[in-house]
């Protein structure tokens, strides 16, 4: 295989890995990691539009919308895990006269890895916040919270 054709492979695989963590990134994670139990007899559609509510009151809190958020750290881990991966392929490669292919794969395993660390580390640091926020507004609207 040429080197062009290390690099197509290389970058399709990164956009499918990025495409699917992103998609991952969106799915049951946008919920609050709560129970909430109605203290005050509230009706299930009450409780309904007030989880809707915190939800969204929380994501301008906390600044941090889970449903988007993770897929912007995993695309920017993949980006950064990209280019070191090249860098450091390239320099292996060149050791050993192939320099192109050590790049493509370097990129590949860099992007890979960069995106699920990215994905996490954005998603961990700052879920925390949203949860906190979600919690008190649905305590201060009579749910018991756990």
């Amino acid at each position: 295989m040429t080197h062009t054709g290390y690099l197509l492979v290389s970058w399709i695989s990164l956009i499918g890995f990025s495409v699917a963590v992103s998609g991952c990134a969106s799915g049951p994670a946008a919920q609050p990691s709560a129970y909430v139990y109605p203290q005050k007899g509230q009706t299930a559609a009450q409780q309904s539009r007030d989880t809707t509510e915190c939800q969204t009151w929380a994501k301008q809190q906390s600044g941090f919308d889970p449903l988007t958020d993770s897929a912007k750290g995993a695309g920017v881990g993949a980006l950064v895990g990209a280019v070191g991966g090249a860098a450091t392929g390239a320099a292996i490669g060149a050791a050993t006269g192939r320099a192109g292919t050590g790049a493509a794969i370097g990129a590949a395993a860099g992007g890979i890895g960069g995106a699920g660390v990215g994905g996490v580390y954005n998603y961990s640091k700052s879920k925390d916040g949203y949860d906190r926020a979600f919690s008190a507004c649905m305590s201060g609207r009579g749910y018991t919270v756990r």
